[in-house]
């Protein structure tokens, strides 16, 4: 395995073709997916490492009044893209930040989202089978070119199994954000360490997720991306 290092902001694994076993669980896992949240202390400098790596360069997303965050976007295909999330320097600092962002020294993976429709029963058999979802919210936030996406989702404030388990979003009659971003990266694996494995596989299996779960020190989201570059594991 070779590895390359983009800077000490963030470090990314070549890795791979995956086996046939990941390959199979991997077929009914990314369709799920939503997007996956990337979290950075600095927007800018990872928007530019990551088009190093990759050779795509992330579109602006638009800012999050109130969250004093701003994003960037890479579609990762099908109705599938990469949100990279950090401070906006332009917005006052929030009285409650969001939880990723809180002691955040390097980019990272920090959470998921699954897509979803009918969020409130989706939920409510969730809670029924023991896992507690967040109360079923609306968003919305203005593209660069003004145009208005509306969504609903379970909230991701309070994440389960540090960010492990995904929330649910919906974007409703919106246009999904993986088709005005930039192409040319595909998301080709999604897995996951966790010191407690086995009870984060469970919660999994009652949300019909097939994300695989090893044991690991700390926890974290892995994912496989081929860009213009070559694949490269991001984490």
């Amino acid at each position: 395995m070779k590895l390359r290092t983009a800077s000490a902001v963030a470090t990314w694994i070549v890795v791979a073709a995956a086996s046939g076993i990941a390959q199979d669980t991997s077929s009914r896992l990314l369709p799920k997916v939503d997007h996956l949240i990337y979290a950075t202390p600095d927007l800018d400098t990872t928007v530019d490492e990551l088009e190093k790596l990759l050779g795509v360069r992330a579109a602006p997303g638009g800012e999050q009044p109130g969250r004093g965050t701003r994003n960037a976007l890479i579609s990762l295909g099908a109705n599938s893209y990469l949100e990279i999330v950090g401070p906006d320097p332009k917005q006052p600092q929030p009285s409650r930040p969001p939880w990723w962002l809180q002691g955040l020294k390097k980019p990272r993976i920090v959470a998921w989202a699954a897509k979803g429709t009918d969020l409130d029963s989706l939920r409510a058999k969730a809670v029924k089978s023991g896992v507690t979802l967040g109360e079923v919210m609306s968003g919305n936030r203005q593209r660069p070119d003004g145009v208005i996406l509306t969504w609903r989702m379970t909230s991701p404030r309070n994440p389960l199994a540090d960010g492990v388990v995904p929330f649910f979003i919906d974007w409703g009659e919106s246009d999904h954000p993986s088709l005005t971003s930039p192409h040319g990266v595909q998301l080709v694996a999604l897995r996951a360490v966790h010191p407690d494995d086995r009870r984060v596989q469970d919660t999994l299996r009652r949300l019909n997720i097939d994300l695989p779960v090893t044991n690991g020190s700390l926890p974290g989201i892995i994912a496989s991306l081929e860009g213009r570059l070559g694949r490269v594991e991001l984490r």
